[in-house]
């Protein structure tokens, strides 16, 4: 029985690329059950792909197979992989760091390189600039289906030598609580920082705790409030900040009903920095 095939890609809707996609892996197999994960990933931003396998993989069965496209470095000499996931599902992708999240996160157990003289679309062998469609899906379609199993993908490699981007851990010191701004609730607005609910709770905090939120770029300043911290939107009035616990369960901030990324130029990555200080009164 075939097993789901989900896409990500930064290709868009514009043009016809995912639906090639889609047509390489149907003519694998056509009772095939694909379906979108992304593909409005901004372009070439592998940290935000790696982000949203991360968000999503945990919530699908076991052996899906994952087909992600964040690939700036395509007909470069970066590997194409399959990697498995310590919940039996599959990831395949360029090794470009697209991998971070979920190997800190989830796990993964093994990796084997694509085998690019087995596993690649019939007569595509002179082009080198849509592995996408030519070597991924194709290779995805094919394990998906059963066509081929993981161990037929190609040679194993080492798990401890994939591309991991650089991804700070949260650290508690004294009465600051410091994190990064990891990606945003894009359509909202809202932030999703790397601290932990488990890391926030146990500082002793509660709902309605009033905090001073510090958020910098490369160290210069870009927003300082106090707010509150809210079991849901409800728990704050129209237009106010506060800080909540995503579906991720990490800590997030938002404006009721507004988008606090907007409202003060708030962008994502290592270098976007948050502290967050417990209040004992209004400063």
């Amino acid at each position: 029985m075939s097993k789901h095939l989900v896409l990500q890609t930064d290709f868009g809707l514009c043009d016809g690329a995912v639906s090639a996609m889609y047509g390489v892996a149907l003519s694998v197999d056509p009772n095939l059950k694909i379906y979108d994960l992304t593909h409005e990933i901004p372009q070439y931003n592998i940290w935000e792909g790696s982000y949203r396998l991360y968000q999503t993989i945990t919530y699908w069965p076991e052996e899906t197979v994952f087909v992600s496209v964040v690939d700036p470095g395509v007909g470069s000499e970066r590997l194409s992989v399959v990697a498995k996931t310590k919940d039996n599902q599959y990831i395949i992708t360029p090794d470009n760091g697209t991998l971070t999240h979920v190997a800190e996160n989830i796990g993964i157990i093994a990796v084997r390189e694509i085998d690019e003289t087995i596993n690649r679309l019939p007569d595509s062998g002179e082009s080198y600039t849509f592995h996408g469609r030519d070597i991924y899906a194709y290779t995805g379609a094919r394990l998906a289906a059963g066509v081929i199993k993981f161990e037929e993908v190609g040679r194993e490699l080492n798990t401890e030598e994939i591309v991991k981007l650089i991804n700070p851990q949260p650290t508690v010191k004294e009465d600051v609580i410091a994190g990064n701004i990891d990606i945003l609730d894009v359509r909202f607005g809202n932030l999703w920082t790397n601290i932990s609910r488990e890391l926030f709770i146990d500082t002793g905090v509660k709902h309605g705790d009033l905090f001073e939120v510090t958020i910098e770029n490369d160290n210069r300043e870009v927003y300082r409030n106090a707010m509150t911290y809210g079991k849901s939107f409800a728990d704050s009035r129209l237009g106010e900040p506060l800080l909540y616990v995503n579906s991720v369960d990490n800590l997030g901030v938002a404006i009721n009903q507004g988008s606090f990324a907007k409202a003060y130029h708030i962008g994502t990555g290592v270098n976007w920095r948050i502290k967050i200080r417990k209040q004992t009164a209004n400063f």
